[in-house]
């Protein structure tokens, strides 16, 4: 037997309308009637007819996310967070990948409306403020990563800088002096890049450190392959550096790689760091010291976003808002705890 809402309302002892506003998660609902109401429709087995109540609204109970690559892992651990935060509040969420051509997230952006979903989450890289101000057609979209100057959507991002200057910083609290930043970009797409090479500067000339542009290395992609490569030439510039900051982690784990294969300790010879705190990172060998953004809360804020524009006012100034990130040491910089 389905039960209905009324059927949970009897037995919660309250209104048709309390229980609808608990289901939707509406939030001035009093926490001893929302603790009956839950309890009632555990007691019933109450599943809520999502297809229904999107018909209701006008909306698909779809939404959208598009990101450069799923091979970096970075941005499938992502994509599993907003997966999460989305399937709460009864979403689907399509998947797509951009490959961070211009082109492509254009027609991402343009193809909102065609593909009938309710919002679009969009980690952007080639993307100018224009471009998103002439395409969304009025539906709800949320960016990721760097803020496209004078966008009109509401915006998720890290402190790049801060982040890049804390793992530099710690680089020079162990007192290395000849570090070498890997992932430098001077592309329309880099705005990550330069964010975190400025943060890579400013930890070193705070520490009274001249920036030796001999150390900085340019990867194109920022995929294992690119940072197995940027450390070899670093190996050969004659200034062999004492200490490596990656501007991600899949170039850090290329590094260790090459640094291994040239008979390199890690990190007695060079100390490594990386960003993302991938899961791969954490059993590498040895295991990676990282810049941990807090992805889960990247993706709840993002689908709160969502939400917030879905049941409220669209036409509300778009906010920027600014998920925590954290310094987490391990043995490539501090070595194993035994030793």
């Amino acid at each position: 037997m389905r039960h209905r809402l009324k059927d949970v309302a009897e037995r919660a002892g309250v209104s048709v309308k309390t229980v609808s506003n608990v289901v939707n998660g509406y939030l001035h609902v009093r926490p001893d009637t929302r603790a009956r109401v839950q309890e009632a429709i555990a007691e019933l087995n109450y599943r809520p007819n999502l297809s229904a109540r999107n018909l209701r609204r006008g909306r698909t109970g779809v939404i959208a996310l598009a990101v450069p690559e799923l091979d970096l892992p970075y941005f499938a651990e992502l994509a599993r967070h907003v997966v999460t935060a989305a399937a709460e509040r009864g979403w689907t969420v399509l998947i797509d990948q951009t490959g961070g051509s211009h082109e492509q997230e254009r027609m991402v952006v343009a193809g909102i409306r065609d593909h009938m979903i309710d919002g679009l989450i969009l980690s952007p890289l080639a993307l100018t403020g224009e471009d998103l101000a002439g395409g969304a057609d009025g539906t709800p979209m949320v960016l990721l990563g760097e803020r496209v100057d004078h966008g009109p959507a509401d915006h998720v991002v890290i402190d790049n800088v801060a982040a890049a200057r804390a793992a530099t910083a710690h680089l020079v609290g162990l007192g290395r002096r000849r570090i070498a930043a890997i992932g430098a970009q001077r592309t329309a797409e880099g705005a990550s890049a330069r964010l975190r090479l400025a943060g890579y500067r400013a930890a070193l000339e705070a520490a009274g450190i001249a920036v030796d542009d001999r150390l900085v290395a340019p990867a194109a992609a920022w995929h294992r392959a690119d940072g197995a490569a940027a450390m070899r030439t670093l190996l050969t510039t004659g200034v062999r550096p004492d200490a490596v900051f990656c501007f991600n982690d899949t170039l850090a784990l290329g590094a260790l790689r090459t640094l291994h294969e040239s008979g390199l300790r890690v990190p007695e010879d060079v100390a490594v760091a990386g960003f993302d705190d991938i899961e791969d990172g954490r059993f590498a060998i040895p295991t990676l010291s990282t810049i941990t953004p807090d992805k889960e809360r990247i993706a709840r804020l993002a689908v709160d976003l969502l939400a917030a524009r879905l049941d409220g006012d669209r036409d509300a100034p778009a906010q920027a808002l600014t998920a925590p990130h954290r310094l987490t040491p391990r043995e490539s910089t501090l070595g194993r705890p035994d030793r």
